[in-house]
């Protein structure tokens, strides 16, 4: 299997990862899609000359990652743009709207320089690297531009079906939203409305209650009574490479039955599991990846939670990506909201509590999120694409800068060549510490791009890369980009890390807060 996979013998299996990386089989490409190529037969266009051919002025990162000093954060590129755009007085907005076929509605202004000329390449970078960020963070599948034909019919090309993004058009689109990205150019007043309310889940402790979570290699439930948790328990499971949804389905039907025992009725359940899921329903989980059959998936895997609820007399029952149920939970713990959860483990996963308390319908799939602008970036060898999170803040992120440090392992796989890091790091060693201190600055810069998405006040980090020694060495040198380039952030951003009761309770709590009990109970 890839290496990105994790074996279900590993304890690291449980770790928080992007849902969309570990739930299919990702295939290296032998001819990876090179940015911003289009359908059209000799019309490739590669913009390698593209910071010798404009005036843009990029100023050198204040701390440099010193195991990958060409990196060239996503953050510094975008405010050196947003400066040619305030100078020059041609510059006009761009509007994208993002729409799911149940009517939801993302809204997102820029202003772009004129296009034309050498603006074109310019005005195509910092247009075609917001929209991947858009989609893999909000998510749908048709996407309205309003303010220039020109730019509409160039993201065209670039999410066609042959185009440098089909694979998140056939992913974000057809697997997760049953339709393949379209983009379509219109007037700024025949955009569809915005409908982006937060979801109002979670923070529901009355009544009796089970939440449970599931891993890779365990599930987890606890019964609640009140908000008082009376029993929790931890039960070894191996659900990656069954081929038979019975496995699953017997497994997560045994955890609730044993967590009802303790309790004298059931009024509502609630769960996380790495996976992307719409109203309860499975669209990509790692937890099913064992099931290839796709008859077999759309008929017994995506209905299973709604099968259950049925089995359970319609009780209120939700289910969501465990990424969101981490950073609720994390905002239970720490009594705030606006909380970015990211997690750096197999991949890179992440969630969002909002400045109201509540989360999202968000995808947060950040592994796939650009955060490099560099030419000749890392690529991730599923989507072709380069520069996005996963290559930075993950094992494989890990792995990759091990050679420059003087740890080449060669093919071992990335959990055990984690776990050699570490070791080093504890022992002393120098390049170790130089793969956390770069890890650490890029995602200093990272924070800051992630800022012109969220709003942020607390970042929760976790996962086995932020373990240790090495951990805090990242935290460590993030405060100390934010501090020097962004003071702003650096001063409002809170980071932190789990606490022991939410290490515990706090993510099977928080999965079982998420449902509503009618108002006429």
């Amino acid at each position: 299997g890839s290496p990105r996979h994790p074996s279900s013998s590993r304890p690291e299996a449980r770790r928080r990862h992007s849902a969309l990386h570990d739930a299919l089989a990702p295939h290296p490409l032998a001819n990876p899609p090179t940015p911003f190529t289009t359908c059209h037969s000799g019309t490739t266009q590669v913009s390698r000359e593209l910071f010798q051919l404009t005036p843009m002025h990029l100023s050198t990162p204040r701390h440099l990652p010193p195991l990958d000093a060409s990196f060239r954060p996503a953050a510094l590129w975008n405010a050196a743009y947003r400066k040619l755009v305030d100078k020059d007085p041609g510059s006009h907005e761009l509007h994208l709207a993002l729409s799911r076929k149940d009517g939801t509605t993302f809204h997102h202004r820029l202003r772009i320089l004129p296009h034309h000329s050498q603006n074109i390449e310019l005005n195509r970078r910092y247009v075609e690297r917001t929209l991947k960020f858009l989609l893999w963070m909000k998510g749908g599948s048709a996407v309205h531009v309003a303010g220039n034909e020109e730019v509409a019919s160039l993201l065209s090309e670039i999410y066609c079906e042959d185009g440098a993004r089909a694979f998140d058009r056939d992913m974000v689109g057809r697997k997760i939203f049953d339709d393949p990205i379209s983009i379509t150019a219109c007037l700024a007043e025949e955009l569809p409305p915005a409908s982006e309310a937060s979801m109002t889940l979670g923070r529901n402790l009355d009544g009796c209650r089970i939440g449970f979570d599931l891993g890779g290699s365990d599930r987890k439930a606890a019964a609640l009574i009140d908000g008082e948790v009376v029993f929790s328990e931890e039960i070894p499971w191996d659900p990656y490479f069954q081929s038979d949804p019975a496995y699953h389905l017997s497994g997560i039907r045994e955890t609730l039955q044993r967590a009802a025992s303790h309790l004298p009725r059931v009024d509502a359940i609630g769960g996380s599991a790495a996976g992307i899921y719409l109203n309860s329903e499975v669209r990509a989980a790692s937890l099913f990846r064992g099931i290839r059959d796709p008859a077999i998936f759309d008929s017994e895997v995506r209905p299973i939670f709604t099968n259950l609820q049925r089995e359970w007399g319609g009780i209120p029952f939700v289910v969501i990506n465990d990424g969101e149920v981490t950073a609720l939970a994390g905002s239970m713990s720490m009594n705030a909201h606006a909380v970015l959860g990211i997690s750096m483990g197999t991949s890179l996963a992440a969630g969002y509590c909002t400045p109201d308390g509540g989360i999202t319908p968000w995808l947060n799939e950040l592994a796939f999120a650009p955060v490099d602008y560099r030419e000749d970036a890392p690529a991730d060898e599923w989507s072709g694409d380069i520069g996005c999170g996963v290559q930075y803040f993950s094992q494989q992120g890990v792995a990759r800068l091990a050679p420059a440090a003087g740890l080449d392992f060669g093919s071992m796989p990335f959990p055990d060549q984690l776990v050699e890091v570490q070791k080093a790091m504890a022992e002393g060693h120098e390049g170790a510490r130089l793969v956390y201190e770069t890890i650490g600055i890029c995602f200093g810069y990272t924070i800051a791009h992630y800022a012109e998405f969220y709003e942020i006040e607390n970042l929760l980090i976790l996962g086995r890369v932020t373990s240790g020694e090495g951990g805090e060495l990242i935290l460590e040198k993030a405060s100390k980009v934010l501090q020097d380039e962004f003071p702003d952030l650096g001063d409002r951003i809170r980071m932190s890390t789990p606490d022991e009761h939410m290490k515990r309770h706090g993510q099977a709590v928080a999965a079982a807060s998420l449902p509503a009990l009618p108002e006429s109970r």
